[in-house]
């Protein structure tokens, strides 16, 4: 066997190149994991506010099953308190082809100017005989 002796001089390690590209490299990825993460985490505060708006919707429709009033066709503004927010409803109530049924639709938004909906519920009360 034959070895071949290296020469002193032949260093093993990265040119400026080579570590330049792997530099930038790693900088295109940590923006990108750094864009997706705060998109995650503005999704997932959209997604709270949309379950607590849909969870209004539903208490609104289940009060208002509740009571012994008959809700009266038009529209009606109101807001309700949840998990620490304020939250504006918007109810819709229609006559139906029964006329012992109304059509109710709740439209729930985050702000007063009620220009956000952030939900929409449509349910039917009946009347009491």
């Amino acid at each position: 066997m034959i070895f071949k002796r290296r020469n002193k001089n032949n260093n093993q390690g990265f040119t400026l190149i080579e570590v330049l590209v792997a530099l930038t490299i790693i900088a295109i990825s940590l923006g990108a994991i750094m864009s997706a993460s705060g998109n995650q985490a503005h999704q997932i505060s959209y997604l709270k506010q949309k379950t607590l708006a849909h969870w209004v919707a539903v208490n609104e429709m289940t009060q208002l099953q509740l009571d012994a009033e008959w809700p009266s066709v038009g529209e009606k503004k109101g807001s309700a308190s949840m998990a620490g927010i304020e939250w504006f409803w918007l109810r819709s109530t229609k006559k139906t082809e029964d006329d012992d049924a109304r059509q109710v639709e709740f439209h729930v938004f985050s702000d007063k100017n009620r220009k956000q909906n952030l939900t929409s519920l449509i349910g039917y009360v009946n009347k009491e005989n």
